[in-house]
């Protein structure tokens, strides 16, 4: 990834400046040059790579350390402090109308990922106590209607189509009646794309926003296509208006690296990042924690805030209990893992835990977790519940029913031991989410890179 490239080249750098008491020109040209290649590698827009190595001159050069912190780590929380600013500084939220409903007209290219993305935010939004409705309103695309109900139907989430007709404007008026009757407070339109920008796509989409009025425009973009994305939000920006942007497969090799350049040409925030495949996989945008990610420093409030949402509380305390007793058996190392899994994929996780992107050689492989829920369940509930039990034999049938060798058996059985006796230690914590909360209080500034 282009932007593990940044943080391992700064990391580099404060091993250099450890006991030098000022950052001298010499020190600031070396670091700033290896910024600057990272950056272009990334695709970020020259201007602006050039803005911002400027300004981190200006406020780094000469400037006395702070007491908690080695030079090392000032220049890395000046390179923060810029990156949250060039991200768009503090997170932008959705203008919801007091008199609903609030209507989100969803645009861009085809391909960018607007239908699953509608679905994604719907889903979002419905979790904050909205009722939302989506509508189909590409009429062009094949099956693009199709789509979007299979994604409704997946997350029981009413979709309005109309295949009578080719008039756009019509169908987002209908729609609209029918959310009002139907009591949904937020409208999301699913608008039609092309593979190229062109005079009918962007008439069609002034026509839809005359009549209807969309409280939001969200402009989907595929990060992936790095400098072309801002090319893309510039144009739709001057020609259309939006007032925010969706960045998508944020989960790919770029890292952010279009969010570095869409806010500072266009002016327009991020407001979502859609960050995997599930439609479970959207979050709102924060600056501070995108530079975090990007600087190699973590994020653990967004790991706190997913444990949060996928944690059962019924199961936390039931956990809880049983490790004030000094007991912890299969059956919770399998329930802890099912919730794990909620989260998202194991990888992703490990990239938000403070520290962890220094470990180059940490290879996570997430089917692991399925062969470890498989040996499991071939057990008795008598063997889960007293793993003494299991000799040679009982691991020979445990193998064969669950598809592993007696060797990842054994393995299995030594990783659990030692969490066993981690979670032992814990006896006041919550499994995993305490485990977590204790992260919520590192600074990533006190990190030793």
């Amino acid at each position: 990834m282009a932007f593990e490239g940044l943080s391992s080249k700064l990391q580099e750098f404060t091993r250099k400046l450890r006991g030098k008491s000022r950052i001298t020109e010499s020190d600031l040209k070396e670091m700033l040059r290896e910024v600057k290649l990272a950056l272009l590698e990334a695709d970020v827009n020259y201007k602006i790579v050039k803005e911002f190595t400027s300004t981190i001159q200006e406020k780094a050069l000469g400037q006395d350390v702070l007491k908690s912190l080695t030079p090392g780590q000032q220049v890395i929380k000046i390179v923060k402090d810029e990156l949250v600013e060039l991200l768009g500084g503090t997170e932008s939220k959705i203008n919801f109308t007091p008199n609903p409903p609030t209507v989100i007209m969803l645009v861009g290219l085809q391909g960018s990922g607007k239908t699953t993305t509608a679905g994604k935010l719907a889903n979002l939004l419905r979790k904050q106590g909205k009722k939302p409705l989506l509508v189909a309103c590409d009429v062009y695309r094949p099956a693009a209607i199709k789509q979007l109900q299979v994604v409704g139907n997946q997350l029981n989430i009413p979709v309005y189509a109309n295949e009578n007709t080719k008039d756009v404007v019509q169908i987002a008026k209908q729609a609209y009646n029918t959310a009002i009757s139907k009591l949904n407070d937020v409208i999301i339109l699913d608008t039609a794309g092309r593979l190229h920008i062109d005079e009918e796509l962007m008439q069609e989409l002034k026509n839809v926003k005359q009549s209807l009025k969309p409280h939001e425009i969200l402009l989907v973009v595929d990060s992936m296509t790095g400098q072309d994305a801002v090319n893309v939000a510039t144009t739709f920006n001057e020609n259309v208006g939006i007032d925010g942007v969706v960045l998508t497969k944020l989960d790919g090799d770029t890292r952010g690296g279009a969010a570095l350049s869409v806010k500072k040409v266009t002016g327009r925030p991020i407001k979502f990042a859609a960050t995997g495949e599930k439609l479970s996989d959207i979050e709102e945008f924060h600056p501070e924690r995108m530079a975090s990610r990007i600087l190699g420093m973590g994020d653990v409030l967004s790991i706190i805030e997913k444990a949060e949402e996928a944690f059962d509380a019924e199961e936390a305390e039931k956990l809880e209990k049983q490790l004030r007793k000094g007991e912890f058996d299969l059956n919770d190392y399998l329930a802890q893992l099912k919730q794990i899994k909620k989260m998202g994929s194991f990888s992703s996780i490990l990239k938000m835990i403070p520290g962890m992107s220094k470990f180059k050689d940490l290879k996570v492989d997430d089917k692991e977790f399925t062969r470890i829920e498989a040996i499991i369940c071939s057990m008795t509930d008598k063997e889960r519940r007293n793993p003494k039990l299991l000799n040679g034999s009982r691991r020979i049938r445990i193998a064969n029913g669950s598809g592993t060798s007696v060797q990842q058996i054994n393995q299995f059985m030594k990783s659990f031991e030692m969490t066993q006796k981690m979670m032992k230690q814990m006896k006041s914590e919550k499994g995993m989410k305490g485990m977590l909360r204790n992260l919520k209080g590192i600074n990533p500034n006190d990190l030793k890179f």
